[in-house]
């Protein structure tokens, strides 16, 4: 039994004066059986009459009380020196304070400053000055801190070292340095003239310890005082010491600390039941736990342990007083772990000591600490697998697939159409679900299969989580009748599954409700209870989230593909120059800026684009939709190519600037082009690139060649005018416009890419469609990080049988031959009832050349899906379409063309322009 501090156990001699209070103390005669056990050997009277050691209280005490004595002598004396310190530093600083102002206020200071040679007057007076007052310097400074005089005359005309700024102000400077010479303070005065202007300082300084102080010279009295006090302090404590040994008994600090901490911890702290029992079988001492384990009496302590109606197996256990060691015994409804030892060891008092552990508890306790441990598995498992894509549908099938098996058997996950179209469910909760992922440990769970669009009756509990949004429980689906409304039918097929718990949790995050979740456990599985409602409300939390952000995703890529596809081209326009065929591939990243086009031009002639704008998302596609409507237009001009990106690239300036101007932050730099007219008549190709990889020409033997483009900078870059090349295509070559993504990626460089493409593209003729086929099945990256634009043409030539040229004499009578030539061929080529038209409108045509512009004069004439007209002239001047007055008597010419003609207009070339129109044949 544990000791308390301050009570003796040994027992006291007969007739000692504490023998009587020892008994009453105790309950007992001193040493009599029954009496409180003691921990250790009583000690002879040599033994408890030596001198007090420093291990028991009374040394201890001693020694604490000599030490503060001790420390009050030292922190006196370290209080005087300190003072003495201060004081010497107070008489320092009045010191060189009172020597700088006297040594400033004496006369003549001010004139000798102002005299051509300051050093030669002040430094006798300065040196005599600091003798005299016995400081150890006096300087004397000008206004720029240059020292004019210096006991060391090296010193003289350097710059002084401190702080002297203060001084220029009228202000005295004092400070604490430490110098060569030691620990010093030093001040700088100003020396003002009689107008109050300072013009100069002087600078006086005494180390510290060349200033005596009155502290000091008290020193050895208060030695000699706390010696005194010392030897008075040692002799009262070292009675009180021994006094305090006898009351003590000799025990130290550390045993008796010891004993009561022995007593708190087995007592109090620890979950487990102790009982010490003495030699004659009664109860000496039990805890709190002991008493409830053992369901003791109130009064079980000091009474036999047959009295305490034990059970048969711990009253034997205990009773007995042998050595046991975690032997199970049943006690009541419990199952515990007793443990025995003597208490007779190392000369310890007859008896036992037991302990008791509750084994139910244990075990129930480490079967809570692994359920723990698996649901923080559990959800961590949920947090690294849950929303590892931007999916709606694969987000839900995650969650039902982390969680079958683990937390429920089977996993059901709703979700309204809205939020797998990417848009937000109506408030209020939506009653129409349609069944996103379904997961079980069995295959053939009787549930609804994914796909399955649901409507939710509106008086189940289903519809009150979904308008609430709070998770709920149902432990025992078989007594409840609330969720068999929705489908009674498939309700008893679960139930016969043998479904009998449910866990409902809607899926719900920044305030939008999105769907449910359901989680089922069959026979085998123990019910849900309110512990599991709060780990499923966790896991669905995480899960509602990650679908909230795909549902976002969702949208806003729908929106950017809508918005793309709305400016890509969705038909190419129908021409008989090129056949071409096409292909457009999104990254997997979202929406680009990649585009290509096909535009028919004047003369048969045909434009192919493709271009790349650097980026994702709406602001890529929407500045691909601006830079390819501006083609379109500068390609009514019927520019050169090279133009044409001059135009463009001006455009793309004015965007930048807009941007700027109103604090927008994203720049269309680094757009590229590639523009190519292609000529049927001709077979030749102008082409023009704004940085943008080269075309490949496929000639009709199957070799491949890349020409070689003058490559500008990128659009918004330009700082120089972009080139034009001309190539010469035959009949039946393939030109194969492409961007960037499909030739580069991160696992290969643009070259090696182009060498791709070269073997893709060599080998036999095949047609565009094929050749876009066999293109994207050789190159195409298996994730694509960039849009793929890529355009095919195949060239067809203009038949020289369709095509008639004249050169036409710069006379008015020449207009009659052409018309008669013009005739003739219309009337081979079998539209005979177009000739009055045509030569109504060549007439006025060659007519206004002839009158106005400069020869040669040349008529061509084409016969393609159109019939198209040309008159072309060395005049660069265009003309322009008027309504002339009935009083005019000409300026109709144009407007009648622009009756007859389907479309007109006008383009410049190297040697001047073209007039041209053109007239359907239907």
């Amino acid at each position: 039994m544990a000791r308390f501090p301050g009570r003796s156990w040994a027992p006291s001699d007969p007739g000692a004066a504490g023998s009587t209070a020892a008994s009453r103390s105790t309950g007992t005669a001193a040493g009599s059986p029954g009496g409180r056990p003691h921990g250790r050997h009583q000690r002879s009277r040599t033994a408890r009459s030596a001198p007090a050691r420093v291990r028991s209280v009374a040394g201890q005490v001693f020694a604490l009380q000599v030490l503060v004595v001790l420390l009050l002598v030292v922190a006196a004396v370290i209080a005087l020196v300190v003072q003495s310190r201060n004081d010497a530093r107070q008489e320092a600083t009045n010191r060189s304070v009172a020597v700088a102002q006297t040594y400033a206020n004496a006369p003549g200071i001010v004139a000798a400053l102002r005299s051509p040679d300051p050093t030669a007057l002040l430094q006798p007076s300065a040196q005599s000055a600091r003798i005299n007052a016995g400081v150890d310097f006096i300087v004397v400074l000008n206004t720029d801190g240059i020292r004019l005089t210096h006991p060391n005359p090296a010193r003289i005309g350097q710059k002084v070292i401190g702080n002297y700024q203060p001084a220029l102000a009228g202000q005295v400077v004092t400070e604490q340095v430490t110098g060569t010479i030691g620990s010093l303070v030093q001040a700088i005065v100003p020396v003002r003239a009689p107008n109050g202007q300072v013009v100069g300082m002087v600078s006086a300084g005494i180390t510290i310890a060349n200033v005596s102080s009155a502290s000091e010279r008290q020193l050895p009295v208060v030695l000699g005082a706390a010696a005194a006090g010392l030897a008075l302090a040692t002799g009262g404590t070292a009675l009180i010491s021994r006094r305090l040994k006898r009351q003590t008994r000799g025990l130290g600090p550390a045993e008796m600390t010891r004993m009561y901490e022995h007593h708190a911890a087995v007592l109090h702290a620890v979950r487990e039941g102790v009982l010490i029992v003495g030699d004659d079988g009664r109860l000496l001492l039990c805890n709190d736990e002991a008493r409830r384990l053992l369901d003791l009496p109130p009064d079980a302590e000091g009474r036999p342990l047959t009295e305490l109606g034990l059970d048969p197996a711990p009253l034997e256990l205990l009773a007995d007083g042998r050595t046991v060691t975690d032997e199970v015994v049943l006690a009541g409804e419990r199952l515990l772990a007793v443990n025995v030892r003597p208490t007779d060891r190392d000369g310890g008092p007859p008896g036992s000591v037991a302990t008791l552990r509750d084994s139910t508890e244990l075990l129930a306790l480490s079967g809570r600490a692994e359920v723990a441990q698996r649901r923080l598995r559990l959800l961590y498992d949920a947090g690294v697998q849950v929303g590892s894509t931007l999916d709606v549908t694969r987000t839900a099938e995650e969650l039902a697939q982390v969680t079958v098996g683990r937390f429920a058997d089977i996993v059901t996950v709703d979700l309204a159409d809205q939020v797998l179209e990417g848009d937000e469910p109506p408030s209020g909760g939506s009653l129409r679900m349609r069944r996103t992922a379904l997961a079980a440990v069995r295959d053939d769970a009787p549930f609804y299969p994914v796909g399955t669009v649901q409507e939710v009756a509106p008086s189940t509990p289903l519809a009150g989580a979904l308008s609430s949004g709070l998770p709920g429980v149902e432990p025992r689906l078989a007594d409840a009748a609330g969720w068999r409304e929705q489908d009674p039918e498939a309700a008893a097929r679960v139930l016969a599954y043998g479904v009998h718990s449910l866990v409902r949790v809607p899926l719900k995050a920044r305030g939008v409700l999105l769907g449910i979740a359901r989680f089922w456990r069959t026979e085998g599985s123990e019910p849900f209870e309110e512990d599991d409602l709060a780990l499923a409300a966790e896991l669905v939390a995480h899960a509602a989230v990650c679908v909230d952000n795909a549902r976002r995703y969702t949208r806003e890529h729908a929106m950017a593909v809508t918005l793309q596809h709305s400016l890509l081209p969705r038909s190419l326009p129908e021409q008989n120059a090129l056949e071409v065929a096409h292909r457009y591939l999104p990254a997997q990243a979202g929406v680009g800026g990649d585009w290509f086009d096909l535009i028919p031009l004047p003369g048969a002639r045909v434009a192919l684009v493709v271009g790349d704008v650097v980026g994702h998302g709406l602001h890529a596609a929407a500045t691909m939709g601006r830079l390819r409507t501006a083609i379109h237009n500068f390609s009514t001009l019927d520019l050169p190519p090279d133009e044409l990106l001059g135009h463009l690239d001006e455009l793309v300036n004015r965007i930048d600037l807009e941007e700027s101007a109103t604090g927008g932050s994203a720049a269309v730099t680094g757009a590229t082009c590639l523009y190519l007219i292609y000529d049927p008549v001709a077979r030749r190709c102008t082409a023009a690139s704004a940085g943008h990889p080269p075309p490949a020409l496929v000639r009709p033997d199957g070799s491949v060649v890349f020409p070689e483009l003058p490559t500008g900078p990128p659009l918004g870059l330009a700082v120089l005018p972009f080139e034009t090349v001309e190539l010469e295509v035959a009949e039946g070559s393939r030109l194969v416009l492409y961007t960037d993504g499909l030739v580069e990626d991160r696992e290969r460089d643009i070259d090696e890419g182009l060498e791709l493409l070269r073997a893709a593209l060599t080998g036999p003729p095949r047609t565009p469609e094929q050749t876009c086929a066999d293109v994207l099945g050789a190159m195409l990256p298996e994730r694509p990080q960039d849009d793929i634009a890529l355009l095919v043409a195949r060239t067809r030539g203009l038949p020289a049988e369709q095509v008639a040229e004249w050169e036409v004499p710069s006379e008015p009578a020449a207009v009659a031959g052409v018309r008669a030539a013009v005739a003739e061929r219309l009337e081979r080529w079998g539209l005979a009832e177009a000739a009055f038209v045509t030569e109504l409108i060549l007439s006025e045509l060659v007519t206004n050349a002839i009158r106005y512009g400069t020869g040669p004069i040349k008529v061509r004439l084409l016969l393609d899906r159109s019939l198209i007209c040309e008159v072309s002239d060395a005049s660069s001047t265009s003309p322009h379409l008027r309504y002339a007055a009935t009083t005019d008597e000409g300026g109709r010419g144009l407007f009648l063309v622009a009756q007859f003609a389907d479309r007109w207009g006008t383009r410049y070339t190297a040697t001047g322009k073209v007039i041209w129109t053109e007239q359907p044949l239907e």
